[in-house]
């Protein structure tokens, strides 16, 4: 891809995200996923610490159906293709597919938080930090 556009999901929410550092001069788009903050009732402060987050990044803040915005985003700025990360959430695969059906797609690695391959419950923070503090400070106390 000569002229992507990347985008940046819940899963990676950082400045070392792997497309804007392969990507530096590329437009990033953040989308608002209507049916997950519905399906998940997601608390206000939980919504705002995500909005902080994205106001460290250089992306678009959109709401919406995430492919449809990502691809219409994408065409608005005559992208040749999508760069994003690689997410453990059970909806990224569909919206992948989804945006495939129109452009290609590029989907890099991200170094894990902590090596882990069971479940985790990634509806709460708590609950997730309840498996994954078992695992980061055994993996850094060695």
């Amino acid at each position: 891809m000569k002229k992507p556009i990347i985008w940046v999901h819940g899963d990676c929410l950082s400045s070392d995200h792997p497309a804007l550092k392969a990507h530096p001069n590329a437009l990033a788009i953040w989308v608002w996923d209507e049916a997950l903050l519905e399906e998940w009732k997601i608390s206000l402060k939980r919504l705002v610490f995500i909005y902080e987050s994205l106001l460290e990044l250089p992306v678009i803040i959109r709401r919406g159906d995430v492919a449809a915005e990502v691809i219409a985003f994408a065409k608005e700025h005559d992208a040749d293709g999508v760069v994003t990360a690689e997410s453990p959430s059970p909806r990224f695969e569909a919206i992948c597919g989804e945006i495939e059906r129109s452009l290609p797609l590029e989907i890099l690695p991200v170094k894990p938080f902590l090596n882990y391959d069971g479940y985790i419950d990634l509806k709460r923070f708590s609950r997730y930090w309840r498996v994954a503090a078992k695992y980061v400070f055994t993996s850094t106390s060695r």
